[in-house]
């Protein structure tokens, strides 16, 4: 913890059936600045992390439990306003309550406001700029679980695809040993199509993979897969989409599957991150099996759209035309959330806003090499989560403050630069551009 920091604790009760707890840091020195913090997954836990993190950038620093606590969905069954907190009530709470705080104790209000967070945090970020975008006058969402319940579904047709519920018996079922074999042959076909085999797939969306070239031919006994799992590997490595073939959701991004993490989806049952949700936000039946589970259930998820948690919005005409500003940045080696999806929703919001570039406002970083929202063999930290990631002071190689010179000095991100675990630096771009190798590096071109 930041020396000289005062923490406060308070809670809030937006509704008599719900409720808010959220802590304060508050630095002894202070440049006016305010930082409200999301969640992760179905977190009712306060980000310390971030609380610690906030206050060493001398931030006035305020995190939620998220009106509950716990990290499980046991808080939602039969209960709207736990679920409105859930989706966009406690962050909007952090930033009404927490700036009253502030305010009291410095004696004066803030000057700017900003907001982190990644993952759910991320969905959380977006769904405050759509639906309360004066509470902050910059953004930074990573990874986020937008399009929220088709993103439910997609993750619980993955595991369904090899198996699950449960995989005893199916043929279908790839076990942890032969995804080591996948993800080998992956980057055997992609890895170089940026130029240089480092381990890292550049633009996974280019890697057209082909798993029938890991099919087990007669005799071969190990380091293959058997029709069924190749035909489970297909439908992995292609979106979601609907009974009359409407788009619902982004593919799994090649690349990802090399990331220990991928057994979320992949183990055989239904990850508790989303067993939950369905259990007890969208079907409320704690006993639900998903034997039955189905594009008919996924549907229905968003026809219900609990706690209008979707946020797939595009209309983000009050932060384009208020002076407000978001930052988005995703990993290409997502083993939770595909990169795609925060493709489709900056060309949601361009459509929506009848804009080509939306650069003025909404940048949208894509990373190689990073799995979800930090880690991973490419250049990683580039402060988006806690003091470690903050390698450098420097706006250029932190998004935090590359906001903050966008907000209060107009001066807009480019490029943001990671560093990975072994110093080694590399320039991320800003969507639509693309990098590009040149023989000795890697730039951005449009």
């Amino acid at each position: 913890m930041v020396p000289s920091t005062l923490q406060y604790l308070d809670r809030a009760k937006p509704e008599p059936s719900s409720a808010v707890q959220a802590e304060a840091w508050l630095p002894e020195y202070w440049y006016g600045r305010f930082l409200g913090l999301g969640n992760k997954g179905l977190d009712g836990c306060i980000d310390y992390t971030n609380l610690d993190y906030g206050t060493s950038l001398h931030f006035a620093t305020v995190g939620s439990n998220n009106g509950h606590n716990g990290n499980d969905g046991i808080a939602f069954l039969n209960e709207l306003e736990v679920l409105a907190d859930f989706s966009f009530r406690a962050v909007h709470l952090e930033s009404v309550i927490g700036k009253q705080i502030v305010e009291a104790y410095y004696g004066r209000p803030h000057d700017k406001a900003y907001f982190l967070g990644c993952s759910m945090g991320g969905r959380q970020g977006t769904q405050s700029a759509l639906m309360y975008p004066e509470d902050f006058d910059g953004i930074v969402a990573g990874a986020p679980a937008t399009n929220f319940n088709f993103f439910e579904g997609w993750a619980a047709m993955l595991g369904q695809r090899i198996g699950a519920p449960d995989p005893t018996g199916n043929d279908s079922f790839i076990p942890p040993e032969l995804w080591d074999v996948v993800a080998a042959e992956v980057l055997r076909q992609c890895d170089g199509q940026d130029g240089v085999e480092d381990g890292i797939i550049t633009e996974p969306d280019e890697c057209r993979f082909r798993p029938e070239a890991i099919l087990c031919v007669p005799g071969q006994e190990s380091g293959c897969l058997s029709i069924f799992q190749i035909n489970a590997l297909n439908e992995i490595y292609r979106p979601l989409f609907g009974r009359n073939g409407e788009f619902l959701y982004s593919r799994y991004d090649p690349g990802a599957e090399a990331d220990g993490g991928a057994q979320q989806w992949f183990s055989g049952s239904i990850d508790p991150f989303i067993a939950d949700w369905y259990r007890f936000a969208v079907l409320s039946d704690p006993a639900y099996s998903f034997e039955n589970f189905s594009l008919d259930t996924i549907m229905l998820g968003d026809t219900l759209n609990p706690g209008i948690i979707g946020t797939v919005n595009g209309d983000f005409s009050f932060v384009a035309y208020g002076g407000r500003k978001f930052l988005t940045y995703h990993g290409r080696m997502d083993q939770v959330i595909p990169s795609g999806n925060s493709k489709e929703m900056y060309n949601n919001i361009a459509r929506t806003l009848s804009m080509p570039s939306l650069d003025d406002f909404y940048r949208l970083f894509l990373v190689p090499g990073m799995n979800h929202c930090m880690g991973g063999p490419g250049a990683t930290a580039f402060g988006q989560s806690g003091i470690a990631s903050n390698v450098m002071n420097s706006s250029s190689y932190n998004v935090l403050l590359a906001m903050v010179d966008w907000v209060e000095s107009g001066i807009s991100p480019d490029v943001i630069i990671g560093t990975g675990s072994a110093g080694q630096t590399r320039m991320h771009c800003r969507y639509p551009q693309k990098s590009v190798w040149d023989g000795s590096t890697f730039s951005c071109e449009a």
